[in-house]
């Protein structure tokens, strides 16, 4: 794919297509991804599955499920005869949600896809995700050509047990692997302890046999939509021509300049990641080199 230039023909910015759910309280989903992804130059179309008053890490919430939107949305779209460069899909509340992924991934068929598999955290999956759902999303990891599953999705999706050591490097390779093989051409898992200490992304690109890391400070503190962002920033480098060592790092390091900034103000986490001031960095989109063969 071409490298993104300052003053880029506006008829060459990509469309991608980002079936997620917007939260009114709280930064997570589109409200993260619709501003993150438009600083790198990108037009987000958003195929919004929820809208929630407040995320739910805040208790209590008013909730307005659209699956039925999703679909006359995407005949609306053939319709127009739109084209899209991404689908890329997130946090899903239903089997018919993920039914609906299904057919947007097999309408757009040139299309980049990328999937978010939300599922869970710290080692346990949320409280909407049943059993039949988590194997369900499944279904999408199979046609995706990238996903970006955190450690508590990836041992979701292959069955294991959450680790509760941290893990050797032969081990977490191991994982990135058997996740290929169920379909992606590119996998990162984020939020890996490794044995040495280290905090870390770790990646694999199937066609080209190579696994990278990408390293992070610790802040012993963590806050809704770090992955939305991790995730976006990611998929957008990759759109723009960055190579996926490259996109690792600047989807690390954006994360963690507005992670570090939110915990210096010692907000709730519930507010999610003070990104807004953080924008300048990435539309700056420096060259990075913080990534290591792995």
């Amino acid at each position: 794919m071409e490298k993104y230039k300052a003053g880029v023909d506006v008829n060459d910015i990509k469309k991608v297509a980002a079936i997620h759910d917007i939260s009114g309280l709280g930064r997570c989903s589109l409200s993260v991804i619709l501003p993150v992804m438009s600083a790198m130059g990108l037009q987000v179309c958003p195929v919004t599955t929820s809208v929630l008053s407040a995320h739910t890490g805040f208790g209590e919430f008013v909730m307005r499920d659209l699956t039925d939107f999703m679909m006359p949305a995407l005949e609306h779209y053939k319709k127009l005869g739109t084209e899209f460069d991404c689908i890329y899909s997130g946090f899903l509340g239903s089997e018919d949600q993920i039914d609906h992924c299904l057919e947007y991934f097999r309408t757009f068929k040139n299309a980049l896809k990328i999937v978010d598999p939300v599922m869970g955290d710290n080692g346990k999956a949320y409280a909407t995700y049943t059993s039949s759902l988590c194997r369900r999303m499944g279904e999408l990891v199979a046609v995706a050509d990238i996903i970006t599953p955190n450690l508590t999705e990836a041992a979701i999706l292959l069955g294991e047990k959450f680790p509760d050591m941290p893990m050797r490097r032969d081990e977490i390779k191991s994982w990135l692997v058997r996740l290929s093989q169920k379909g992606a051409k590119i996998v990162v898992i984020t939020s890996v302890m490794l044995s040495d200490g280290e905090i870390a992304s770790i990646g694999y690109d199937r066609q080209k046999g190579s696994f990278w890391k990408v390293t992070n400070d610790y802040v012993p503190k963590s806050y809704s939509g770090s992955g939305d962002m991790f995730a976006s920033v990611l998929a957008g480098g990759i759109l723009n021509g960055d190579s996926l060592p490259i996109a690792m790092d600047r989807a690390a390091t954006f994360t963690e300049l507005s992670i570090k900034a939110t915990y210096s103000y010692d907000t709730p986490w519930t507010d999610g990641i003070m990104f807004e001031r953080q924008l300048p960095w990435l539309m700056s989109y420096q060259v990075l080199d913080h990534y290591e063969s792995f």
